[in-house]
């Protein structure tokens, strides 16, 4: 049987860069200003039209894991800290499982610690 306690929900923010040492950047700020409890990094080819020229780039995807809350504040900090003109800033909720939302809320929110 499944439970009927709903999953507690988190926030996925994804962005791409160009380089290896941006995405790095990132996504050790992201995790280091407590913006995000964890960011992958995953490489990816990228088709899109820039000032009017097709384009095929490999680049790398920033997938933040982060509290719904916390999802502003750390677009904010993307933005200011991001080199494209125009980044790509996409956020969701999804459901987690509670322990691991639980460490999300610990990593994100140092309020959390003491709650435990």
């Amino acid at each position: 049987m499944h439970s009927t306690n709903p999953l507690p929900l988190l926030a996925i923010v994804t962005t791409t860069v160009a380089s290896a040492a941006d995405a790095q950047r990132l996504a050790s700020g992201a995790v280091q200003a407590r913006l995000a409890a964890c960011v992958q990094v995953e490489a990816i080819a990228s088709h899109y039209v820039w000032q009017g020229a097709q384009h095929e780039d490999a680049e790398w995807r920033l997938v933040c894991k982060t509290l719904p809350r916390a999802v502003g504040a750390l677009r904010d900090w993307l933005r200011a800290q991001h080199p494209y003109e125009v980044p790509q800033l996409l956020s969701h909720s999804v459901q987690a499982e509670a322990d691991y939302a639980q460490w999300v809320a610990q990593q994100v929110d140092p309020a959390a610690r003491s709650k435990r």
